[in-house]
């Protein structure tokens, strides 16, 4: 059985309703028979989760590990069935507060995005019109609901 010592992807990105964790060298390396081998991007270097069924996608990638002059080939099915991996996967997706049930999991709808830009929008009318009428609380109001880095003008 080999043994997932260190995983830690270079970055992840999430992409829609996957999650792409792309490694690099010295973030992942593997034990076998009591040599640790360290993964070399040559072929495959991403995994990617399917979030709303915390399924991987992409089980035929290829990861390579060496150690000097010796390397090892493991397809990621192979990977997820002789080691641990599954343990640092859940550590990641724990990291990144990934778990099933919570909101996180389900990428926001087309219309959720809309529907919060309408939002904004108005606001920054009211916000408009609370200035022409010279209200001075409403003005507050208002720009206390505003984000910090909300500005919808810029694209």
């Amino acid at each position: 059985m080999l043994e997932v010592k260190r995983m830690e992807p270079f970055y992840t990105k999430r992409d829609g309703g996957r999650l792409k964790m792309v490694f690099a060298y010295q973030y992942f390396s593997i034990i076998k028979d009591e040599e640790l081998f360290h993964f070399i991007p040559v072929e495959g270097k991403e995994i990617v989760i399917n979030l709303s069924s915390l399924q991987i996608e992409n089980l035929s990638e290829v990861f390579v590990f060496q150690k000097g002059s010796r390397f090892i080939r493991l397809p990621l099915y192979q990977l997820l069935l002789v080691s641990n991996i599954h343990d640092h996967l859940e550590l990641i997706l724990d990291e990144l507060e990934l778990k099933r049930g919570e909101r996180l999991l389900s990428a926001p709808s087309e219309i959720d995005v809309l529907i919060e830009e309408l939002e904004d929008w108005n606001r920054l009318r009211l916000i408009d019109h609370a200035l022409a009428a010279r209200d001075e609380d409403l003005f507050y109001k208002l720009a206390k609901e505003l984000k910090p880095t909300e500005d919808p003008q810029v694209e």
